[in-house]
């Protein structure tokens, strides 16, 4: 690839470090995570749930470990989809990233809708006038900015999500250290151990059931990769964004529920939950007046930014795969002066609103959301389990002379060991006592992940058939086709 040829792609060198750390922190939705996700745990683990948040992070942090291993080894757009290729096979490859770009291309719609209701629940709450159904103005709201900011490139959209990750980290951190000195002499070490798991799901496995739950507010930490054609000195900076992400975050985690579980108090942390009284918002509404307002802002923020963070992932996932004609190529149409995907900014709005008026008008916003969500952790957490398998694929059968037993096997095993309760969960697929059935509609989203899954098997077929080449290239890194001299003068480093 020429010179001239590479820069008629993605813009390189467009953001760094900061930027891409950043898509992968919001990606991973951290107040909404805080203030949702991590609280059904509370369910089985009770006052326990900050060990659960603890198990939950070593857990996923073998995965970010490979993730941030074949990031390094394989900077490309394509990310997930490229390693399964080269670490397993290209047809696998494939079929990764046909999941991949369908799942991160309903993320934004899950996340409009939330911001929807939320914002019309808080706003009928504080002023009864304002009808509590009028929530779909705030989603198509939410989608404009969403658009617009991955238009002006990604560049805008990084920076755009910086400042949204910070903000709502920061709300956060701010009011867990409040509660943590409100909680005063009831601050205490126990919450790390099993005595305050809730009735029924007594010790460690109380603990386990609910790191099961809490496994899935980490989805997200390999948002970062995507980006790694348009970053500067990607190997070295993709490695650092996607640990640093899953750490970061993690421990971000295991504070914020240190501190509402130490200052509700363990004995009855069960009770805890997403909304009402014994939530965030509820303790915030309480106890610390107008402080809410904040947390509020801060969940909502976090929302845009995730559903930011998402369509950035699923139109470079679309765009690697739509430029080997495996995706329709009008996909991988660049603006000639932002070098964004416009086509596949275009087509993913218009799937977020057509997603979020026909199920949410459907059925009612949050019967949409719980769908959604069942059927995105469903495809990525089986993503992650094939990644973490492509990475010892990768290692021992192109890299063996840079195998690492512990890091490039055991890590993937344990990876893997991890996530398979966590896919049962997600599936309501009742294996363990505490997994619940799936009622309808939400049941409804294994069917839909089956036929989507089978359709990609469909087009498989038919372009090993027709156009085997183009199937192969699922492997291609784009990035290590620039000359050197190319690679010096856009300031990149060559492995």
């Amino acid at each position: 690839m020429s010179g001239e040829s590479a820069q008629a792609g993605l813009r390189r060198d467009a953001v760094g470090l900061r930027e891409v750390l950043f898509q992968s922190i919001t990606a991973m939705a951290p107040a909404a995570a805080v203030a949702a996700s991590i609280p059904s745990g509370a369910a089985f683990a009770g006052g326990s749930l900050p060990l659960s948040v603890l198990i939950a992070l070593v857990a996923c942090l073998f995965t970010a470990c490979c993730v941030a291993e074949l990031a390094r080894e394989l900077p490309a757009a394509g990310s997930v989809a490229t390693y399964a290729a080269q670490g397993l096979h290209p047809a696998v490859g494939f079929l990764v990233g046909w999941g991949y770009v369908f799942v991160e291309a309903l993320v934004p719609p899950l996340l409009l809708l939330q911001l929807g209701f939320t914002t019309a629940g808080t706003l009928h709450q504080e002023w009864s006038a304002y009808p509590a159904g009028l929530w779909w103005p705030w989603s198509l709201a939410g989608a404009v900015v969403i658009a617009a900011a991955g238009y002006f490139g990604v560049r805008a959209s990084a920076r755009f999500g910086t400042v949204l990750g910070a903000f709502e980290v920061l709300v956060l951190l701010v009011f867990a250290g409040w509660l943590i000195a409100e909680a005063g002499g009831d601050n205490t070490l126990s919450v790390f151990g099993t005595a305050h798991t809730a009735d029924g799901y007594e010790g460690v496995g109380g603990v386990f059931a609910g790191s099961v739950y809490t496994v899935l507010a980490f989805a997200g930490f390999e948002a970062a990769a995507p980006l790694a054609e348009e970053t500067r000195d990607p190997r070295r900076t993709m490695h650092r964004a996607v640990l640093g992400a899953a750490l970061a975050i993690g421990l971000f985690y295991v504070v914020t529920t240190y501190a509402m579980t130490v200052y509700f108090g363990p004995g009855r942390f069960a009770e805890f939950g997403a909304s009402g009284a014994a939530s965030w918002d509820g303790v915030a509404r309480a106890s610390f007046g107008l402080f809410w307002v904040l947390v509020f802002l801060a969940v909502v923020n976090s929302a845009v930014a995730n559903a930011n963070a998402c369509a950035t992932v699923s139109t470079r996932t679309a765009f690697a795969l739509a430029r080997i004609r495996v995706f329709p190529s009008v996909l991988a149409t660049l603006h000639p002066r932002h070098r964004s995907p416009v086509a596949g900014i275009a087509v993913q709005a218009v799937v977020a609103v057509g997603v979020v008026l026909g199920l949410g008008l459907g059925y009612d916003p949050v019967t949409a959301f719980l769908l959604l969500a069942t059927v995105i952790v469903t495809v990525v957490i089986g993503v992650y389990i094939v990644v973490n398998l492509a990475c010892a694929g990768y290692f021992l059968r192109r890299r063996r002379d840079m195998l690492k037993p512990v890091r490039h096997l055991l890590f993937p095993l344990l990876g893997i060991v991890a996530f398979v309760p966590a896919l049962l969960t997600a599936a309501g697929l009742p294996v363990f006592d505490f997994v619940t059935g799936l009622t309808a509609p939400v049941s409804y989203a294994g069917p839909v992940v089956g036929v989507w899954m089978a359709a990609g098997a469909v087009v498989l077929c038919v372009l090993i058939r027709r156009h085997p080449g183009r199937v192969a290239e699922t492997a291609r890194v784009h990035l290590d086709e620039i000359p050197a001299h190319d690679l010096r003068q856009n300031g990149a480093v060559q492995r």
